[in-house]
C-alpha cells in the first residue's frame, strides 16, 4: 500500500508531469473539476435561496393556511364575516406545526389624492397580527400600532406611494364602495406610517395595511366578527399535511386554502428551479467525469513503459490500477478544493453585497438571495468523488490488458 502511494504520488508531482504530454490534459481536468463544482455549488445554492426567499415573502404577507367562509373562497375581499369565535383561536393547539393564528379581514377601496387615484384592496389586521414578518421589508417609517384604540395609521407599497406621491406622515383619502352602489361611497382619512417594499409585485401594487376594526365599522359588524384567519406553520415542507389537518378541525361552513393552491403559478414556477439543479449537477459531474477519464486514460498511456517495468516486477493488476486511482483521486481532490473555495467565496460576497439583482417584476425578489448551507456542499463534494471514481474504475481496466514485454519496448 505504501509503495503503491509513493509511486502514485511521484505521477502527481509537478517535476514528473508538468513537461510531459499529460500536463495540460491534467490541467484541464483539474479546471473542469473546480469549474463543475463553483457551478454547481452556486447554482444549488441560488436555487434553494430563491425557492426559501419567495415561499418567506408570500407566507410573510399571506399566512401558510387561509381560513375563511366558503363564500369568500374566490375573493380577494370579505364578503361574509366569521366569528371570532372558534375553537381554533386565537391558539390552534389541536393541530400541531401551528406556530400562529390572526384574524383579518379585506375591503376593496379607491385612494385619492389631488394628482392621481389608485384602486387598491385594504388589508384590515388586529392586535394578534404578527409584524416580524413583515418588519424586514419595511423601507421607512415604523410599524403602526393596533393595540389600543383603532387609529389613522396604515402601511402602503412604496410602489403606490411613489404612484400617489405620498411620503411618511402623509394623509389620503380612501373612498369604500357600499354594497347598494346607490348610496355614497365610506371615506376614510388615513395616515401612512410605513412604507414598505416587499418586491412581490402582486401585493405591493394592490394593498394597503391598516386596522381591522375600520372594515368592522364600515361593514356594520360586530367586534368579534373577521374576515378570515391565516395560520402560521412551523415547518413550510409540512403545509399540506398541516392543511389537510387544520380543514378537518374546522366548521363545515368554513374552508381552507394553502398559500400553494392559492398562488399556484408561483409555486409551480418554483417546482422548475429543483429540475434545473438537477440538469446542472448531471451535465457539471458528466463533464468533469468525461475530463478525468481523458486524463487517467492520456496518464496511462504515457506511462505505458513503467506499467510494463511494475508488472515485471511482480506487481499484480489491481496494485497498478491503485497506482493510478491514487493519483486520479489526488486530481479530483485538488480541483474540488478550487471549486469550494472560488464557489463558497462567491457565494460570501453575493450574501453580504447582493451584486447580482434580480428584476422583481419577473423574480419576485430584487436580489439573488444565497442559501449557504454546509450540508449541501459536502454532499456535493462527496458525490463528485463517488461518481467520478466509480466511472474511473474502467478506463483503468485497460492497465489488466498491458503486456510487460510489449509494454517495456514500447515508445
Amino acid at each position: 500500500m505504501n509503495l503503491e502511494y509513493f509511486i502514485a504520488k511521484r505521477l502527481i508531482t509537478a517535476k514528473d508531469y508538468k513537461s510531459s504530454i499529460s500536463a495540460p490534459i491534467i490541467k484541464i481536468a483539474i479546471s473542469a473539476i473546480a469549474i463543475g463544482m463553483i457551478m454547481m455549488i452556486v447554482s444549488v445554492a441560488t436555487g434553494i435561496g430563491l425557492q426559501q426567499k419567495i415561499r418567506e415573502k408570500v407566507s410573510a404577507f399571506n399566512g401558510h393556511i387561509i381560513i375563511s367562509n366558503y363564500d369568500n373562497n374566490q375573493s380577494e375581499v370579505t364578503l361574509v364575516p366569521i366569528s371570532k369565535k372558534q375553537d381554533f383561536y386565537p391558539k390552534f393547539t389541536v393541530v400541531p406545526g401551528v406556530s400562529h393564528i390572526q384574524a383579518i379581514a379585506s375591503k376593496a377601496g379607491i385612494i385619492r389624492t389631488e394628482t392621481a387615484f389608485e384602486g387598491i384592496i385594504f388589508k384590515g389586521v388586529g392586535s394578534d397580527y404578527r409584524w416580524d414578518n413583515i418588519k424586514e421589508y419595511l423601507v421607512s417609517g415604523k410599524l403602526p400600532d393596533f393595540s389600543k384604540n383603532v387609529n389613522q395609521e396604515v402601511l402602503i407599497s412604496q410602489f403606490l406611494a411613489n404612484r400617489l406621491n405620498l411620503k411618511v406622515g402623509d394623509f389620503f383619502n380612501t373612498f369604500f364602495i357600499k354594497e347598494n352602489q346607490n348610496q355614497l361611497p365610506n371615506i376614510r382619512r388615513f395616515k401612512i406610517a410605513g412604507i414598505f417594499n416587499s418586491g412581490f409585485q402582486e401585493f405591493d401594487a394592490t394593498y394597503i395595511i391598516g386596522d381591522i376594526r375600520h372594515i368592522q365599522r364600515i361593514n356594520k359588524w360586530a367586534p368579534d366578527q373577521v374576515g378570515a384567519f391565516e395560520v402560521f406553520v412551523n415547518d413550510f415542507n409540512n403545509i399540506k399535511s398541516i392543511g389537510e389537518q387544520v380543514y378537518e378541525q374546522t366548521s363545515s361552513t368554513l374552508g381552507t386554502k394553502t398559500i400553494i393552491e392559492k398562488y399556484s403559478y408561483i409555486f409551480e414556477w418554483l417546482q422548475l428551479f429543483d429540475f434545473n439543479i438537477i440538469v446542472i449537477l448531471v451535465v457539471m459531474i458528466l463533464v468533469a467525469t468525461i475530463n478525468m477519464v481523458v486524463a487517467l486514460l492520456v496518464l496511462i498511456l504515457e506511462r505505458t513503459q513503467m506499467i510494463g517495468i511494475l508488472k515485471a516486477l511482480g506487481a499484480n493488476n489491481w496494485s497498478v490500477r491503485k497506482i493510478f486511482l491514487y493519483n486520479a483521486f489526488y486530481l479530483i481532490v485538488r480541483g474540488l478544493f478550487w471549486g469550494n473555495l472560488i464557489g463558497i467565496l462567491l457565494l460570501l460576497i453575493q450574501q453580504q453585497f447582493g451584486i447580482i439583482q434580480l428584476n422583481p417584476e419577473n423574480y419576485y425578489v430584487n436580489q439573488a438571495p444565497v442559501y449557504l448551507n454546509w450540508g449541501y456542499i459536502l454532499l456535493l463534494n462527496l458525490l463528485t468523488v463517488t461518481i467520478c471514481f466509480l466511472v474511473l474504475l474502467i478506463p483503468s481496466y485497460i492497465i489488466t490488458k498491458i503486456s510487460p514485454v510489449k509494454a517495456i519496448r514500447f515508445d
